[in-house]
Formats: structure tokens, C-alpha cells, sequence
């Protein structure tokens, strides 16, 4: 039985550098008022300014022009709207100013920032919302505005309908044939749902068998290798507790004896045999960290450590003492290690059912703590309420999502108003340093080197295990809807709908999804799951940049050229 997708942590239409779990960027010390800290009045010295030339063409659904206030707007929506889940990259903003008109947009920063094309990649329309700086609860349950090829219909519960833009100005124009883009959750039942012609598409994520349970004379799956990972993410707490539901809660794996004992008891080479090798024969384990192989991914470090004789001299040496049941205990208690996942994903639920009984073994108290995605994804992972968390992540082609995810500053708190996607409270300013100082490094071989610099150190702290590269898949319907392939391993998806072709004459284009996003907000934790970006932000958010499908970034319609960049 198939299953429920692919959120990442990282998420994308407004946000552009974060992992899709988001697709989403990083935080600082406080999301304060962006007349001190992001857009506003500003002080201090500039060390960048970014000009972007709006497209005189520019307009929203209802015909008035894209301004300098949207790209304020936005600026304002991101560093100061409670529970905003990244302000990496928007943080440094000193100030958002009109050039010579308000088509011109004049971008200060208050140091050098490398990814800049991440930003302003989903503009919020300033007349949407009633108060730019708390949207919070703006977007629960209908999108009012578009910018794009698209513009929302309908939405409710059991699907969402687009109908083509007629005031959008720009080359994606939607094609003739095509007269609406329809979007079904499709949780557990995609692939019968496909076979049966009720869906055209869909996006699954792969598992063993996927390619036979899709064999049909109608139906063609596509596979790439992009940026989607998965992973096993260990929490340490703030301070080495959690606050869930008013009651305060100690993680064991805020202990790094404990951590480390724990990486050490688990035979990697034997769960990949298990678990991944049935899904791709010729896969191997994945030692980047939290990323894919390439430029940023440093050799040598992660993998397979099993070595159990040593995983119990770290414990024994720690403190702890096998008790009555065999489990590792200290001061007569033995640590609960809650792991969570997404219920309904069979391949999580195999590893669980795995890994747990060999855990307990080695003296683990790991018990199921899952719930279905929109508890996962947009509740439990943003509270921190979990030990262990295995998901997938679909990474940007930039780094940059590394500084939300792994910076000190970006563990969400009271104190920085919650801001930041480092939801493992990893604390470690050798790794927050070198990510921050990647930020302002603009020499591509000197960022690398930080950048893989921070990954040594997640190495050394065992705070995560890499898993798996995952490829990404796409299938669909010959006999109903054509040309489809262009972007399927695009970090935004299937996004160039616009030129889908209708086949069978009904006018639509209908595609199934697997997760089903339980509000629309796009800097809140709604937009923490990538199927939200795949069915909302990136269907009606304009921005600056948006990603290809080699990985790279290209100026969008929504500008006349490439942004002027001036540093100092």
C-alpha cells in the first residue's frame, strides 16, 4: 500500500532556500520590527544592494501593478508575522526603497549575502492583507491573489481548481486547450486512482515496487535523481528539554554520549539491505549529511559506524546501567525515545518495525510516536515534539537552507519569537559560524569549504543519520495529458503546468496528491510540507527567481533582467 510523501524541511514559494519540508532559509537572534532589523529605517553601514527592475507589464489577478510595497510587504510578512518559520536571508535587510519609481525596486543589506537569488521568490500582495507585519492569520483557508499563468478557483478539503489568469503578462501563458488545473488528495490510493483515469498525474514518492504497481498500457513513470534526501534527525531540545503542551520534557539525545552510542548501535549496511536496496539495487548509502552528493558534500565522514562493543563503553563510561528489562537507564529511569513519523508510509513503518526491536536489543527504549502529515509535518516537527524524526527532504540547489536548519539562532524559542526550521535545538557555534560566514563568502571554493566545514561538525556531534538519496518520479496518463516531463526534477516540481497539453478534450488537467496542506499560509508553519508548495505558493506567488530543472536559478518574467548587484 502506497503512502504519504515527501515534506522536507525545508519549503519554497516564499522562502525559495529552505528545505522543503519545507522549501523554505534561516533566522537571527529575534524577528524584531523591520524598522530596526529589516526594512525600515535601517542604520549602520551597506555592504549590498540588490536592484530589481519590475516588468512594466507586471500586474496581480485584478490588474494593479506589482510595486516596490509587495516586495516591502513581504520583507515585512517574513520578519515579523508570529511563528514565521525562516528570515534567513531577510534578515540582513536594512532597507526596502523605490528607485526611480515604484517599479524599481532598491534592495539594502547590511552585509554580504551569497544567496540572494532565494529571496523574494513568492511576493505577498500588500492589499491582500490587512497588516503586513502579522499575517498570521491571513490564508487559512483560501488564497485571495495571484501573479502568475494561474489564479485560484475553489479550494476546500477535496480539491483545489485553477482556471487560467487573464490579466498575467508574461510567456506562460496557459494553453488553449487547458481550462483548468485540478488538484485531488490522493493520500493512500494515487496509483489506483491513476490506473482508474479519475487523476491525470501524479507525484509519488518512490518505493520498492512503485514501477510494477504503475505497469499500465496508458501509464508512463519518469524517474530522476535530484535533491530529495532522507534522513534520521535526533532531537536535543533547548537546553536538552522541550515544552510540549505545558509540560516540560528532558530529550535524551541532549546528552552526546548518548547520541553517539545510539548512531553506533545501528548497522546501517544492514538497514540499507533492508529497507532501500528493494527499491534501488544499485543504491548505496547516503554520507553527505543533510544533503545529496556534489560540490558542498564533504568525503569520508558519516556512514555506517556500527560497532556495539563500543556503542556500550560510551554508555557504561557516561553513567548509564542496563536495567531489569536490558534497557539503558540512569538514576533507575530509562530515557523513552519517542520517534515519529507519518502514518500510512510503508517504508518508514518497515524501518520502525526494523529497527525498534534491534534498538531495544542494544538497550533503547524507542517506541511509534507517529501521526498522519499534517500533524508530522506542520505540528509535531515545528514544536520539537519528537526525539527521533525520519523524513525526506527536498533540498534547493543552494545551500543556504542549511543556515534555518542548523544554526544556533534559528532554534525556535520564545526569545526569537520562534523564527527557524532548526527544530533538533543543535546547538554549535563552530557549524553557526562557518554557515553564517557562507552567507557573506562570495568566492564559490571558499564558500564550499565552509559549508562542508559545518557538515564535519554535525558528523562529530551525531546529530543526524543520512540514509538515502531518493529519486523523484512522475507518472501519468498518455492517452489524457501530454508533455508533462520538463520540470520533474525541478526543486519546485511539476511547475510548468502552463504547457501541459489536454488530450482527451475534457479541458482539465487533474493531479493527484499525496499530501494535503491544512492551511495555505505561506511563512507559517503551512507552508513546512512541500506538497503546500507544490499545490499553492508555487502556483500563484510570483518571485524574482525560480529554479530548473538542472538545478540552477533564472531571472523570472516578474523582472525586465537580471537583478543589479552592487557590493561595497
Amino acid at each position: 500500500m502506497r503512502n504519504i510523501r515527501k515534506s522536507t524541511k525545508l519549503a519554497g514559494g516564499l522562502l525559495g532556500s529552505v528545505l522543503l519540508l519545507a522549501a523554505c532559509g534561516g533566522g537571527s537572534d529575534s524577528a524584531s520590527d523591520t524598522t530596526a532589523a529589516g526594512g525600515g529605517s535601517g542604520t549602520g553601514a551597506t555592504a549590498m544592494t540588490i536592484t530589481y527592475d519590475i516588468a512594466d507589464a507586471a500586474v496581480w489577478e485584478d490588474g494593479t501593478p506589482i510595486t516596490v510595497a509587495d516586495f516591502q510587504c513581504t520583507l515585512d510578512a517574513v520578519m515579523n508575522t508570529p511563528g514565521s518559520i525562516s528570515t534567513s536571508g531577510y534578515d540582513k535587510i536594512t532597507t526596502v526603497a523605490a528607485g526611480d519609481s515604484d517599479k524599481q525596486v532598491v534592495v539594502s543589506f547590511k552585509e554580504l549575502y551569497a544567496p540572494y537569488k532565494n529571496l523574494f521568490s513568492g511576493l505577498i500582495k500588500k492589499a491582500a492583507v490587512k497588516d503586513c507585519k502579522d499575517i498570521s492569520g491571513d490564508f487559512q483557508t483560501s488564497f485571495g491573489y495571484s501573479g502568475t499563468e494561474w489564479k485560484l478557483d475553489s479550494w476546500s478539503a477535496d480539491q483545489v481548481v485553477y482556471v487560467p489568469n487573464d490579466k498575467y503578462w508574461g510567456p506562460r501563458k496557459v494553453g488553449a486547450g487547458l481550462k483548468k488545473l485540478v488538484m485531488v488528495p490522493k493520500p493512500d490510493t494515487e496509483i489506483t486512482a491513476l490506473k482508474a483515469g479519475e487523476v491525470d498525474f501524479i507525484y509519488p514518492q518512490f518505493y520498492a515496487g512503485i514501477t510494477d504497481e504503475l505497469k499500465d498500457p496508458n501509464v508512463k513513470t519518469v524517474l530522476n535523481y535530484g535533491g530529495d534526501y532522507e534522513a534520521l534527525y535526533m532531537n536535543l531540545g533547548v537546553d536538552g528539554k522541550n515544552t510540549i503542551a505545558g509540560k516540560e520534557k528532558t530529550r535524551a539525545f541532549s546528552d552526546p554520549a548518548f547520541r553517539e552510542a545510539f548512531y553506533k548501535s545501528i548497522d546501517l549496511d544492514a538497514l540499507f539491505k533492508q529497507i532501500y536496496i528493494p527499491i534501488d539495487p544499485k543504491g548505496s548509502l547516503l554520507t553527505c549529511g543533510p544533503m545529496v552528493p556534489g560540490d558542498y558534500c564533504p568525503e569520508g565522514i558519516f556512514g555506517n559506524k556500527y560497532d556495539q562493543a563500543a556503542a556500550d563503553k560510551i554508555m557504561t563510561d557516561a553513567g548509564y546501567a542496563k536495567d531489569a528489562k536490558g534497557l539503558w537507564a540512569k538514576g533507575g529511569t530509562a530515557p523513552v525515545i519517542q520517534w515519529v513519523i507519518n502514518t500510512g508510509n510503508t517504508r518508514r513503518e518497515s524501518t520502525q518495525a526494523y529497527l525498534i526491536p534491534l534498538l531495544k536489543k542494544a538497550g533503547f527504549n524507542v517506541e511509534a510516536y507517529n501521526c498522519d502529515a499534517e500533524c508530522y509535518f506542520q505540528k509535531r516537527l515545528p514544536a520539537s515534539d519528537y526525539d527521533l524524526a525520519m523524513y525526506i527532504s527536498t533540498a534547493p540547489p543552494d545551500p543556504a537552507y542549511l543556515v534555518s536548519s542548523f544554526t544556533s539562532d534559528n532554534i525556535p524559542t520564545e526569545a526569537n519569537n520562534n523564527v527557524g526550521q532548526n527544530f533538533q535545538g543543535w546547538s554549535n557555534e563552530t557549524a553557526t559560524k562557518a554557515l553564517h560566514d557562507s552567507d557573506k563568502e562570495i568566492d564559490a571554493a571558499k564558500r564550499a569549504e565552509l559549508i562542508k566545514s559545518a557538515i564535519v561538525e554535525m558528523d562529530k556531534d551525531y546529530i543526524l543519520i543520512p540514509l538515502f538519496q531518493f529519486p523523484k518520479s512522475g507518472a501519468y496518463r498518455t492517452d489524457r495529458v501530454d508533455n508533462v516531463e520538463g520540470e520533474l526534477n525541478n526543486f519546485a516540481a511539476f511547475n510548468d503546468t502552463y504547457q501541459w497539453k489536454d488530450l482527451d478534450g475534457d479541458g482539465q488537467v487533474v493531479i493527484g496528491a499525496e499530501q494535503w496542506p491544512g492551511c495555505l499560509n505561506p511563512v507559517t508553519e503551512c507552508a513546512n510540507s512541500s506538497w503546500y508548495v507544490w499545490t499553492v505558493a508555487n502556483v500563484l506567488m510570483p518571485g524574482a527567481y525560480r529554479t530548473t530543472n538542472d538545478g540552477k536559478y533564472e531571472v523570472t518574467e516578474l523582472l525586465k533582467s537580471e537583478p543589479k548587484v552592487s557590493t561595497k
